[in-house]
């Protein structure tokens, strides 16, 4: 359907009971709900937000827009778990219902304060001439699951930045709180400022600064921008949109990525000596990963597998987005690796060895392994005449393509249908874990990644080796207990 201003708008109270159920009945409709990610239960998910450990649970919520796929008034909804695998839906925790939320509950993080956790975001306010007015405030959780939110903008927007200043991420370094807030300046350029909270209190907060990562300056937005640090070192991740593809190259709509500094000097309000600008996930749809350095030490990370102003296949049957697996991210000679937690293991039903298959569930993992020099080409999502999502391993000339041209119903054509990544010609591994619509690739446990979404036609569930002698394990995975 085409969506208007005023539908997307429309109040949580005035959708009725019969909309509801005819948005219920039409997901239930879907051939391409997924066995063992997050989805939402009606409407679009998109941004991970919040993603924090609480009251002894992981946490993280979903920006959801619950009347159909689309982008409108948004909430946010929360999920917990105990093995950062399986997650339960505990309900809707942030509604757009107050003058500094009122058009929707933007993106933003979280951090425990004492026995409660302080939810950070963007609401996001149109006046009667529709002028976007977008303010940094808060909320806290206590451990019954209510919120309070906090009745004043805790940073205002600066004189400096247009409307688009949005997504605060919170975070602790070396005893001081400091968030990062994501933006575009006068000249339409984006760009990240750093806040220092004042005495360690969430309420109060004064800025540092525009943050130097040697910004290249060719984005007009920097949205969700994440700031964790690995053995101390600082990983920058964000989201560059408009980012020119001399700086980096990228084929999606928008990029996800990432800088490696060698410190970060708050004094300068700097990343010192950061990385060339580098491609977080070689896919077709991640975008607004969020991470954050967990109290057990790792590096958690989980990314939206969608992207802005696209139309997908299953919007048709009012739901769209999903999240990925979640991540621990490691540095490994210099490299950011992110692979799978462990606990994802625990999926696993059964396993035999990797070889051709007529037909699967479309719901299960690879371990693959390829030797140096050879070529390889497998298809997943297969058909009977070996039409589906192709797959090649030419570890000979060093490189990694995906193509899904031809598996499904097919979208976001413009932006191409192939993926490539190059690697080192030498032994190398791939873990994919496919789920009814959607696929992620890990190459060398993390070294490379690739992930993205499928719709595959009813008969294309099947396994080809159509070149080469991969060797590896086939893992059928049972989730259990669905959230949805």
């Amino acid at each position: 359907m085409a969506w208007t201003t005023e539908q997307r708008y429309k109040r949580y109270e005035n959708w009725t009971t019969d909309e509801i159920n005819q948005i219920k009945e039409n997901i239930e409709k879907s051939p391409w709900r997924t066995s063992y990610h997050v989805e939402p239960q009606t409407g679009l998910l998109n941004d991970p937000n919040g993603f924090s450990y609480f009251n002894g649970k992981w946490i993280v919520f979903y920006q959801n827009f619950p009347f159909g796929a689309t982008h409108g008034l948004k909430c946010w909804v929360q999920l917990e778990s105990d093995d950062l695998v399986h997650f339960t839906e505990t309900g809707v925790r942030v509604l757009p219902d107050t003058k500094l939320d009122s058009h929707g509950a933007y993106s933003g993080s979280a951090m425990q304060f004492n026995d409660k956790l302080f939810l950070f975001y963007t609401g996001n306010v149109r006046d009667e001439n529709w002028v976007r007015h977008p303010y940094q405030i808060g909320a806290l959780l206590n451990k019954e699951g209510k919120v309070e939110k906090i009745d004043k903008v805790l940073i205002e927007q600066p004189k400096e930045a247009t409307d688009h200043f949005r997504d605060p991420q919170i975070f602790n370094y070396k005893g001081q709180i400091y968030a990062i807030v994501g933006g575009q300046n006068l000249d339409k350029k984006g760009f990240i400022k750093l806040y220092k909270a004042v005495e360690n209190d969430y309420i109060n907060w004064e800025e540092v600064g525009d943050l130097d990562f040697e910004n290249d300056n060719t984005a007009y937005m920097m949205e969700c921008p994440n700031l964790v640090f690995i053995d101390e070192t600082p990983i920058l991740l964000y989201c560059p949109q408009g980012l020119s593809k001399e700086v980096a190259p990228y084929d999606n709509i928008f990029p996800n990525m990432y800088k490696i500094g060698q410190s970060f000097d708050t004094a300068k309000t700097a990343i010192v000596d950061p990385s060339p600008l580098q491609n977080l996930d070689y896919g077709f749809d991640c975008y607004a990963t969020q991470a954050f350095n967990a109290p057990d030490g790792r590096v958690l990370a989980v990314s939206w597998l969608g992207l802005p102003d696209i139309a997908y296949p299953s919007d048709r049957f009012d739901h769209q987005g999903i999240f990925s697996l979640v991540k621990e991210l490691t540095l490994k000679k210099g490299k950011l690796y992110q692979y799978p937690v462990q606990a994802i293991q625990n999926l696993r039903k059964e396993n035999k060895v990797f070889t051709n298959q007529a037909k699967t569930k479309n719901s299960y993992e690879l371990e693959l392994e390829f030797a140096s020099d050879s070529q390889t080409e497998i298809v997943l999502f297969a058909d009977q005449k070996q039409k589906g999502f192709r797959i090649r391993f030419d570890i000979k000339n060093g490189q990694v393509t995906i193509d899904r041209s031809e598996v499904g119903e097919q979208y976001a054509l413009e932006f191409g249908t192939v993926r490539r990544c190059m690697i080192e010609n030498q032994t190398t591994t791939a873990s994919i874990f496919i789920d009814k619509s959607v696929f992620e690739i890990f190459i060398n446990k993390g070294e490379k990644v690739f992930s993205g979404r499928i719709f595959p036609h009813n008969d294309q569930n099947g396994i080809c080796i159509t070149e080469g002698n991969p060797t590896g394990t086939y893992y059928e995975l049972d989730y259990g207990r669905k959230v949805n």
